[in-house]
Parts: C-alpha cells; sequence; structure tokens
C-alpha cells in the first residue's frame, strides 16, 4: 500500500514536471537598423528567465536574425532557419513586405507570428496578431482630439504615400464632420521647407487659421520641424497636433522656448512597473548596440546589477555575460522609448502569459522543429498559443492591451503631451471611443510662470480706449476702459501676466468662408490667449471659441438724434386732461345741472314770494329753472360767482359738492397746464423697431461685423428678416465701427442698432442722442479663450463670478459709464408729464356723485316735513302728493305755483301763520 502511495506521487509529480520543455526557443527577425528593438526583445527573454510565474520555469532563450529591409529572399531563408530550430513563435519584422511573407509562412506552418508593426490591415492571418494599435481606432482618437480643439479648418501635411493610407479614416471623418481640410505631401526629394513656405504664403493669402495636423515618421520629425522654423513656421501663431505615437523621443530642445503649440500623444506608459528597469538596463548595453538607440539616453542614470543576456549557442548575433561593459557604464536621466521597442517588449510579455495559460491547460513535450522542404510541415501548439494571446487582457508599458477576434488591437491608452519650456509636460489622456480628459491644463498656471498672456482686443469706448496723455505712453499703460481694468483686476485674482494688443482689422469678428476675422479669429488662430472687449456671446461665435460667463448684460436697441424742437398745437389747452376725463367733465356739468334743477324744483324751500312786501300773494316763484341751473353750476367751475343763491338744504348740500369738485378740477387743470407749457417734448417719429420698419424716410444700420449684424441676418422673424433685407441693399447702411454709426445719426434721417450699454454710455455724454423702444433681444458680454481651453474659460469665469460678488463690477460700470465724463444728461423723473386721466381724477367723479344723492334725499326729507304742515282737504296720501309734486316739477315752464295751505289751528293762530309765512318768504327773498 505504501509503494502504491508512493508510485502516485511520483507520477503526479513527473507529470506536473512535463507540463512545458525545459527549453523554449522563440525567434525574432530584425531589419539590420532595428538594434534597439533587438536589444528591447533579448531583454525581455532575459526578465522573464528571472521573473516567471510559471510553475516549473523553462529555458526560453531568443533567436534572433537580421534581415535586410525589403530582401523577401533572406526573409524567407531566416524564417526557415529558425523554425528548424523549433522556434514556439517568430516576432517581426518591421518592413510592411517582408513581414507579410513571414506572416504567410508562419499560417501555413501553424506557428504564431507576432507583430509590433504599423499595419493598414484589420484582418489578419489566423496564426497572427499584431500588438499595434488598430489604424482605424488611432485615427478616431485623433478626430476626437480635433474636435476636442475645436478645429474646423486647418492643414494636414504628411509623408508619402503610405501617409495618406494612414490618415484615410481620419479623411473620412473629416468629410464627415464637413471640416475644412489642405493636404500637403512631403517628398524627401524635395527640400521641407518649400513646402512650409508655400504653406506658409497659403495662409496669408487665404487668411485660414494657422492650424496643422502633422504625420510623418519619427526619424524625419525634427528635420521636418527644423525646416519649418527656418521659415517662421514654428512660432506662437502656429498650432501643431502631431499624430506619431514617436513624439516624445523626439529632441525638441530647439523648438521649446518658440511658444509654439506643439502637441502629440505617447503610447508609452512611464509609469509602469517594469519601464524603469528596462531603460536601466538598455543603458548598460555595449556600445555596438548603444548606437542604434534614440537620442533620449541621458547621463546620470543609477548602476544597477548587471543583467547577463543568454542567447542560444551558436548564434553569430549572440550577446553574452562577459561582453557587458561593468565599469563606468554610460548613464541617464531618461530614455525615452521608442513605441516599436516597447511594443516588442510587450509582445514578449503577452507570449509569456499565453504560455502560463498553456501550462495549466495542456501539456506540452516539445516545440517540434520545422522544414520548409520536407519534414514535419506543422506545429503542435501554435493556434492553441496564438487563442490564448488574443484572449488576453494584460498591461503592459504601452499600456492595457487587448484584441479582438481578428487579432487586432483595439484597446490602448494616449498620453497627451504638450511642449513646455521645461521639456514635454503631460496634459491629459484618451481612451479608445472616450472623449479627452485633461488631467492638467497647459495654459494659465504653466503660462503665468513662463509667459505673458496675450490679450486681444479693440477700440470701443468705454470698454477699451486709448489713453489721452501728452506723455508717449508703452505697453499695457496706452489703454485704458471698463474691459482693461477688469483684466487687470483678474490677474490680480488669478495670478498672470498679460499683454494687450489691438486687432489690427478693427472688427469684432465674422466668418467668411470657414474664416473667422477679428478678435474671434485672433483666439482661434492661437495669435492670443483671449478676447477681452465688449464681445456679444451668441451661438455662433461658440461654436468657434469658448466664453466665460457674461461680465455684463445688454441687448440691442435703437439709437437715433433727439428732435430739437417742442410740442406745438393750437389746442395745447386740452393736454392737461385726457379726452376721457373732458368727456366725463361735459356730461357731469350737464347731469350736475339736471339734478340742482330738480333738487331746487322739489323742496319747498326754494318756493319763495316774488314780492316779499306784499305778504297776502298767493302765488310762490321758483328761481331754480334749467337755465339758471346751468349758469350756477358753469359760473361755479368758471370760479366765477353768479346771483342765483341756494336757500334750502338740499340745493347747498349740491352746490357744496360741486364746488368740490370744480376746485380739485380746477386746480389738477391749472398744475398740470403749467407742467404741459414749461416742459419740452420732443415728437419721434418712430417708437419701436417695427415702426422704424414701415416708414421709409429714415435709413438704418448696424455694424458691418458683429453680432448685431448676424441677430438680423439670421432672424427667423419676418420684421426682422425685412429690415435686414432693407439694410443690406444700400451699402451705406452698414458702417465698419460704432463710432462712424453715432457720426450718421448726428448726420439725420439714420437710425444706428447696437448695444443698449453703448447707447447708455453715449446718452450719458451726448444730449442729442438718445435710445428709442425697448431691447430687440437679450444678451451678455464675455471673454472668448480658444475653444476647448477649458480650464482657462472656467478660471476667468470664476474670477469674474467673485468680482460680481464683491460690487467690483458695479462699481467699474458706475465708473465709465457715470463718472468719466456721465451724468450730463440725466433727466429727472419730475420732467416727464402725462396728461390725466379717469384713473388720476375719478375720486373726484364719486365724491360729487355722492353729494347729488345726498342733495337729492334731503330734498325727499324736507318735502316730507313741509307736508305736514298743509292743508289736505282730500285726504291725499303723502305719495299721492310726492307724485303730483314731482309731475309740477317736471313741468320746466312753469316758474309758480299756488302757495299751499298751513292748517287752521284757530283763527288767529292762522293769520299769525299765514303772517309767519309770509314774512319767512320776505325774510328769505331778502336774504
Amino acid at each position: 500500500m505504501l509503494f502504491l502511495r508512493m508510485f502516485i506521487v511520483v507520477s503526479v509529480l513527473v507529470v506536473e514536471a512535463m507540463a512545458l520543455p525545459k527549453l523554449i526557443r522563440i525567434g525574432g527577425l530584425f531589419d539590420t537598423e532595428d538594434e534597439e528593438q533587438e536589444l528591447a526583445f533579448r531583454l525581455a527573454v532575459e526578465f522573464f528567465n528571472r521573473n516567471t510565474m510559471i510553475r516549473r520555469k523553462p529555458a526560453l532563450v531568443a533567436q534572433v536574425e537580421r534581415i535586410k529591409t525589403g530582401d523577401v529572399y533572406d526573409a524567407t531563408k531566416k524564417v526557415c532557419g529558425l523554425l528548424e530550430m523549433g522556434v514556439a513563435a517568430i516576432f517581426g519584422p518591421q518592413d510592411h513586405l517582408t513581414s507579410l511573407h513571414v506572416g504567410s509562412i508562419c499560417d501555413e506552418v501553424e506557428v504564431p507570428h507576432i507583430e509590433t508593426r504599423w499595419d493598414y490591415k484589420n484582418k489578419r492571418d489566423d496564426l497572427s496578431i499584431n500588438l499595434h494599435p488598430s489604424p482605424s481606432v488611432l485615427s478616431e482618437s485623433f478626430v476626437t482630439m480635433v474636435k476636442h480643439l475645436g478645429w474646423q479648418n486647418f492643414s494636414l501635411i504628411y509623408e508619402g504615400n503610405y501617409g495618406i493610407i494612414r490618415l484615410q479614416n481620419f479623411l473620412k471623418e473629416a468629410e464627415k464632420n464637413k471640416w475644412g481640410v489642405r493636404l500637403y505631401s512631403l517628398d524627401d526629394r524635395i527640400p521641407f521647407r518649400k513646402v512650409f513656405w508655400n504653406l506658409k504664403k497659403d495662409f496669408q493669402s487665404l487668411k485660414v487659421d494657422h492650424k496643422i495636423v502633422l504625420d510623418v515618421n519619427r526619424k524625419i520629425l525634427f528635420d521636418v520641424l527644423k525646416q519649418a522654423q527656418q521659415v517662421g513656421m514654428v512660432t506662437e501663431n502656429q498650432q501643431y497636433l502631431i499624430t506619431s505615437l514617436d513624439f516624445h523621443t523626439t529632441d525638441l530642445s530647439d523648438f521649446k522656448y518658440a511658444k509654439c503649440n506643439l502637441t502629440g500623444f505617447r503610447l508609452v506608459q512611464d509609469s509602469y512597473s517594469d519601464y524603469n528597469q528596462l531603460v536601466e538596463s538598455m543603458a548598460r548595453r555595449p556600445y555596438n548596440y548603444r548606437k542604434g538607440l534614440t537620442h533620449g539616453i541621458r547621463a546620470n542614470c543609477r548602476l544597477l546589477p548587471v543583467l547577463g543576456i543568454r542567447d542560444a549557442p551558436g548564434n553569430s548575433n549572440h550577446l553574452t555575460h562577459s561582453a557587458i561593459i561593468t565599469s563606468k557604464i554610460s548613464t541617464c536621466d531618461s530614455l525615452k522609448l521608442a513605441t516599436e521597442t516597447a511594443l516588442i517588449f510587450d509582445a514578449v510579455h503577452l507570449f509569456i502569459s499565453a504560455l502560463e495559460q498553456l501550462d495549466v491547460g495542456k501539456e506540452v513535450e516539445e516545440f517540434p522543429t520545422i522544414s520548409c522542404f520536407g519534414g514535419v510541415n506543422k506545429g503542435t501548439d501554435g493556434t492553441s498559443l496564438i487563442n490564448y494571446m488574443k484572449s488576453s487582457n494584460i498591461l503592459g508599458i504601452t499600456g492595457a492591451i487587448t484584441f479582438n477576434g481578428e487579432g487586432v488591437r483595439t484597446m490602448f491608452h494616449l498620453d497627451l503631451m504638450h511642449l513646455m519650456e521645461e521639456g514635454l509636460m503631460k496634459m491629459g489622456e484618451m481612451l479608445p471611443g472616450q472623449t479627452v480628459n485633461l488631467t492638467r491644463y497647459v495654459g494659465l498656471e504653466e503660462a503665468s510662470s513662463q509667459r505673458t498672456l496675450i490679450v486681444t482686443t479693440i477700440k470701443d469706448k468705454p470698454h477699451v480706449m486709448l489713453v489721452n496723455s501728452t506723455k508717449k505712453l508703452h505697453g499695457n499703460d496706452q489703454y485704458e476702459g471698463f474691459c482693461i481694468d477688469l483684466i487687470e483686476a483678474l490677474s490680480k485674482i488669478l495670478d498672470f501676466k498679460y499683454e494687450i494688443r489691438l486687432v489690427k482689422d478693427e472688427e469684432f469678428g465674422k466668418e467668411k468662408n470657414g474664416v473667422w476675422s477679428g478678435v474671434i479669429g485672433e483666439v482661434m488662430r492661437g495669435k492670443a490667449d483671449m478676447a477681452v472687449a465688449g464681445l456679444s456671446i451668441n451661438s455662433k461665435r461658440e461654436k468657434a471659441v469658448d466664453f466665460t460667463l457674461p461680465f455684463m448684460n445688454t441687448g440691442i436697441s435703437i439709437l437715433y438724434q433727439k428732435p430739437t424742437t417742442k410740442v406745438t398745437s393750437l389746442f395745447s389747452f386740452l393736454s392737461p386732461f385726457s379726452a376721457e376725463v373732458w368727456t366725463y367733465l361735459m356730461i357731469t356739468v350737464f347731469a350736475v345741472s339736471i339734478v340742482t334743477f330738480l333738487v331746487g324744483r322739489l323742496t319747498p324751500y326754494e318756493w319763495i314770494n316774488p314780492h316779499p312786501c306784499r305778504q297776502d300773494d298767493i302765488v310762490v316763484e321758483n328761481t331754480f329753472n334749467l337755465r339758471n341751473s346751468f349758469w350756477i353750476n358753469i359760473g361755479s367751475i368758471m370760479q366765477q360767482g353768479s346771483d342765483l343763491i341756494p336757500t334750502a338744504f338740499s340745493t347747498r348740500t349740491a352746490a357744496s359738492f360741486w364746488n368740490f369738485f370744480t376746485l380739485i378740477m380746477v386746480s389738477s387743470y391749472t398744475a398740470n397746464l403749467a407742467a404741459f407749457l414749461t416742459v419740452e417734448r420732443s415728437i419721434y417719429p418712430f417708437n419701436s423697431a417695427m415702426e422704424l420698419a414701415k416708414q421709409k424716410k429714415i435709413k438704418y444700420g448696424c455694424v458691418d461685423s458683429g453680432t448685431t449684424r448676424a441677430f438680423f441676418e439670421d432672424s427667423p422673424i419676418p420684421l426682422y428678416k425685412d429690415m435686414w433685407e432693407a439694410m443690406k441693399s444700400d451699402p451705406s447702411n452698414l458702417v465698419k465701427t460704432s463710432d462712424l454709426g453715432k457720426k450718421k445719426v448726428k448726420q439725420g434721417n439714420y437710425a444706428f442698432f447696437m448695444e443698449s450699454a453703448s447707447i447708455e454710455y453715449l446718452s450719458e455724454r451726448e444730449c442729442d442722442l438718445t435710445r428709442i423702444g425697448d431691447l430687440l433681444d437679450s444678451k451678455g458680454y464675455g471673454i472668448a479663450t480658444k475653444k476647448g481651453n477649458r480650464e482657462l474659460s472656467a478660471k476667468l469665469s470664476a474670477g469674474i463670478l467673485k468680482l460680481q460678488e464683491e460690487g467690483v463690477l458695479h462699481t467699474l460700470k458706475n465708473k465709465w459709464w457715470k463718472q468719466k465724463g456721465g451724468g450730463k444728461c440725466t433727466i429727472k423723473q419730475s420732467n416727464t408729464v402725462r396728461e390725466l386721466t379717469l384713473g388720476n381724477v375719478g375720486g373726484v367723479f364719486v365724491v360729487l356723485i355722492f353729494g347729488l344723492g345726498v342733495s337729492v334725499v334731503v330734498a325727499f326729507i324736507e318735502f316730507r316735513w313741509k307736508s305736514f304742515q298743509w292743508e289736505n282737504p282730500n285726504k291725499d296720501s303723502f305719495w299721492t302728493l310726492l307724485k303730483n309734486e314731482i309731475k309740477f316739477t317736471l313741468s320746466f315752464d312753469q316758474q309758480t305755483k299756488p302757495v299751499p295751505q298751513l292748517k287752521k289751528k284757530k283763527s288767529s293762530t292762522t293769520d299769525n301763520s299765514r303772517s309767519s309765512m309770509q314774512s319767512q318768504g320776505t325774510h328769505r327773498s331778502a336774504s
């Protein structure tokens, strides 16, 4: 039993020990100039032999062969030699033609073929895999970056025929996005500077943006940039996007002080754990391997234990431990690995990962030798290895590595690199199919410490003006205004330096054939970092540049000349009251006269003896006929008296309320008439944009470039579309600057559309100018920055918010609008006079109506009281008596009536009563 157990354990150990062969050879085919990649290949094998996680570590041996570039026969000979050695996989070569031939052989004999070169084919052989990022996916990344930068028009410089093939997907996307792309080809038979000279002339003649996508091989990238610099095409005016993944390996020391915007991509991740070890090991190689390495090797690398690199015995190109220099080794600050070098290292890493999976999955006794001319013609485990590699997901020096089913790499990580004075700096990163992630904006922080930000602007009162001084001023001291104070305040908050430059074409910016002029164009072309002016924010400009939060709100209105004549009218005396009040006043006079007449007839106390001396007359008379009633009321409203005096309480009540009414109305009329006669009222030929559009006598226009023109030109509203047609029908309606528009307004018969903030400034200083009508739109002034410059824009916006919260913006506006020469034409509110309407004096009418009602009620009470004293032989009721009295009252032609007979109590009292009544009538008549 013990023997059986020992047999089982030994059997398991034997099976486990035989999972992989003791010696595994891998073949490397390298062009004669690819010494750096060959060294990386050897070092990767050495790293495996020291660090592998395979249970029983086999010896991995690098079989290296060098072939002539483009020599298919030599490649066939060398690959067959490697197959006869029994290699598990073949790496390389880099040449397109020889690599295709090697790939077809490997596919035929079922040996994995691992490539690290750029290849435009998306479909591969079954036994082939390529670690270089897919060109189509790379193009998508380039397109994403161009969109992020906000480029709409740019030039594309490429190298040779393969250059245009490399960028075909990029050009398809450019056509889909309707970008304006101008193509320039580099030919090694023609000096590069000639192409850039032609490009420079095109920039000047076409006035297009100096934005360039540069797609050239890393071996000539330095020469291309150097010759471009010689013709003045590497300056602060140019912006380059370099597509080479080896941008970081180029010596850019000659360009870092040129202030040129050089941006590129990097696939190599220097933060990977094996990166530094690989770099330092490569720096310690023998001289013959050192000569092919990139210029990135520098002094001062740390000394490490020397790595021995084993090679197969008998290999003519083998590197032995003894061949390595172990003393006074060249050292470096930082080795900038080329992309293909890093990819070779990752390719070996990927193969080792597949070996580890194969070690777990099956037993492999050996990788057979294969003869191209007979014998065993196929490998045994090539398909398994290639499938393991295609399904792997590893992290290497070139980032995350993932493949699709065709063996094409679709996952990778790109660093965005930007040239600064201290060298290349990482500014962000991106993954396929995702937006750009800026981890650091190379702008405000760096610019504040190493260069001065350029601020473009345009003379426009009160935003930017030249200082009126007897001394000769220089630099920023030449300018003053609201925007000058604004940028100065922002510079103190955000700690940056700036230089103000006036735009040469004196325009805010308009687009023509895809090219922007004015300050917008300056920012887009990189000639300025920001535009600070009275620059309105609109959707069209937002597509070209980024804007901060608005620092001032405004809108379009009409500037017009004030009329110099007063309002003159033959019936100016009617102005204090509205037509409605005059109508109600006339109706009131008539109504009050009627009420006075009726009350006077109804009350017994207004019927008096016309002859007081004859006490025995039996007829009494009433003076309140219709004519007298009108006369007494008209006399009152004219502030004149009359001979008619009411004696009854009811008629006096009516007269009192009428006199109160006339007092208020006459006083209001007198006061308002005085104001109308003393205050000048101007007559405007129009009061709104609609009225302006309807008339034909007065012309109107705006500045030929800017948001005001764009508002009318792009407006969907029929009124504004018609107004734009009228403006452009006469070129003289459109002016170049606001000052010219103001001059045309002063010449007469011209209305000028401009921002209300500017109109407010002018009307504070020039009293013959005014604003007419309401705002046609609502907008804001903002600071423009380059598209994609979100961090700079965000910081400026934060500064504007802080200034707003602290009240600085309000203070600056008062300073430049009110204090600096303003306040001359301020119109006081008391100077504006309006006619009085019924709403102003309606209460007086109500009081009058109430008074008339009281007088009528009192008249009825008086009649009722007196009726108790009268004889009533027919025993009529009070209502019958009242009815009869009203009938008599409404008989307008009768002014007298019999004296009512008083009741007889006693004979003596009757006479006394009659005598008393007559004496009372006499007394009233006398009074």
